[in-house]
């Protein structure tokens, strides 16, 4: 018995000795781990003190040694500009200087006079678009008016964003323009009082063919969501029984503006988007706090590439609470959310804090934002890198990158013509011509330009640099090109001259054959030197045949 105990006590001390080497072994391990954490942290860390040490070297050596003239303000902000590229687009540093930008930005306002210009070097200031009620306007400044000094000081060899900073200022105060008149050529002064301007993000509300209202966006700043719902309510009063809400080309802006706007048409409490992040203050959960305006008033939102972030959250909040229906093109692909941070010196850090989901729980971020189409738009993306979510009531929809809409149409294209004339300010310039030759036009819902109008344009621009070649007579010379290279040419000779003889066409023929798409382009151009920029909507709604399109589907296939 007593030999029993002893065998016992012996089995287990010799356990306990195994029970101890196990637990010193994952003890050893659990502080290796720690200990590499550590360091590994402190790594990182002198690594980053080390490059700082190192470029501030550089700095200093350039400073004192360099041959040239450096200037430290520029090279330092492009080293800040390239690290942050290194990070994704939307993360960017904005110094002091450039804080009136970032205002313009969230907020749509800035201190000046409220109109386009353009500027060379070593030409004046040209007023093309006062904008309406602005103090340009107020003081009589119209399109092809001349601005050669302010200030008493000449602007000739200023830089287009050396003149308009001098243009901008404290609401209030005055600005001295000499100004050489458009139509009587004679130079006056003019004092203009500053304002602060406020660019709408509403472009045009109003009613379409069967009692359609339709309301367009060009984004989402302060007060965005209130100028929507007074314009749904005035649509409603002059019997609009259907509403088109046009985000295509709208690139966002405030994501609580966005959620103002499904608001009005979803009830108190609805969720319309979460954000999830690195830090606890990124995850949160955006809901309707408002009661509705309506929530049974059939919606459809249009987009295209063009449309991004609170576009994208409005139409998926939209799409996935099935509120309504999405009509266009697959969206952009944008749902990083960004936060403003103060910097030292009164600098701000823009930079990105989060994805949010919409809310089936869906990211339309895109899997890779670094690689797009030449329009902007997500590529193709492979079936299993998706994943399915539903909508409210149960219809299947996509994550991997944008929304993709429940009525699929094809965007307007635009021939290599048509982009070359708008490109190199022909258009622009031809509107300002005819704004000069013609005091008054029709008015705005009317106007049309008439067939020798347009033939006027086509000796205009004729006479103009610009690329006239369509994309089949860049590609033919680019096989001309290879051909030549490989000894194919001579051989074929004939062939290929005949069909580069067809292909090439004089400006005057390619300006008529891109008639369709350049009218009603140069129509707006126009409107907007008489009435504005709101009035150049109304010959764009008319040719607008994705719109078009989409309301015919809407009616075909989601009746009231």
């Amino acid at each position: 018995m007593q030999r029993y105990k002893r065998d016992i006590i012996v089995v287990t001390f010799v356990k306990g000795k195994k029970i101890m080497k196990r637990f010193k072994y994952i003890l050893t391990l659990v502080l290796c781990a720690s200990m590499a954490l550590s360091l590994s942290a402190q790594s990182d860390s002198f690594k980053a003190g080390k490059n700082l040490n190192v470029q501030f070297s550089i700095l200093k050596e350039l400073q004192r040694s360099y041959v040239d003239t450096v200037q430290m303000d520029e090279l330092v902000l492009d080293g800040i500009n390239a690290m942050l590229s290194k990070l994704d687009p939307y993360t960017i540093y904005v110094p002091e200087e450039n804080e009136e930008d970032m205002e313009l930005l969230m907020n749509g306002t800035y201190g000046g006079i409220g109109a386009v210009v353009q500027k060379k070097v070593d030409g004046p200031v040209v007023i093309t678009e006062p904008y309406k009620d602005s103090p340009a306007s107020k003081f009589g400044l119209v399109p092809g008016d001349q601005i050669i000094e302010i200030d008493n000081k000449s602007v000739i060899g200023e830089t287009s964003a050396e003149s308009t900073s001098r243009m901008k200022g404290v609401p209030g105060s005055n600005v001295l323009f000499k100004v050489v008149k458009m139509r009587s050529g004679d130079t006056v002064l003019v004092d203009v009082v500053r304002e602060r301007i406020r660019v709408s993000s509403l472009d045009y509300a109003g009613i379409l063919r069967d009692s359609i209202g339709y309301i367009r966006l060009s984004g989402f700043i302060t007060g965005t969501a209130k100028e929507v719902r007074n314009a749904f309510l005035d649509l409603k009063k002059d019997g609009a029984k259907k509403i088109v809400l046009d985000l295509r080309d709208n690139g966002g802006g405030s994501l609580a503006e966005a959620v103002e706007i499904v608001s009005l048409f979803v009830p108190k409490g609805t969720l319309v988007i979460s954000s999830k992040g690195k830090i606890e203050g990124s995850n949160k959960e955006y809901y309707t706090t408002s009661h509705p305006v309506d929530t049974l008033v059939p919606i459809m939102v249009m987009i295209n590439s063009g449309s991004a972030s609170a576009s994208e959250i409005v139409a998926g909040a939209i799409q996935d609470l099935d509120r309504g229906f999405v009509a266009g093109k697959r969206s952009f692909g944008k749902g990083l959310v960004q936060s403003v941070v103060p910097m030292p010196f009164d600098g701000k850090l823009k930079y990105t804090t989060a994805k949010y989901y919409t809310p089936s729980g869906r990211c339309v971020q895109a899997i890779d934002y670094s690689h797009r189409n030449e329009d902007g738009s997500v590529g193709n993306i492979p079936d299993s890198l998706t994943s399915e979510f539903t909508t409210k009531k149960g219809r299947i929809v996509k994550d991997g990158g944008g929304i993709t809409p429940d009525i699929e149409i094809d965007n307007i294209v635009y021939g290599r013509v048509s982009f070359s004339v708008v490109f190199n300010n022909i258009v622009s310039d031809y509107a300002m011509d005819y704004y000069k030759k013609h005091p008054t036009i029709a008015p705005a819902e009317e106007f049309v330009l008439t067939d020798e109008g347009y033939d006027d344009f086509v000796k205009f621009a004729a006479s103009r640099e610009f690329d006239a070649r369509s994309v089949s007579q860049v590609e033919m010379d680019d096989l001309l090109k290879k051909a030549k290279e490989e000894g194919m040419y001579e051989i074929f000779k004939s062939e290929f001259d005949a069909l580069s003889d067809k292909l090439n066409l004089s400006k005057e023929e390619a300006l008529k054959m891109a008639k369709d798409e350049l009218l009603p382009i140069i129509e707006a151009e126009i409107l907007a030197k008489y009435y504005f920029r709101e009035a150049s909507i109304f010959p764009e709604l008319r040719c607008d045949k994705q719109l078009e399109e989409a309301l015919d589907s809407w009616k075909s296939n989601f009746p009231l």
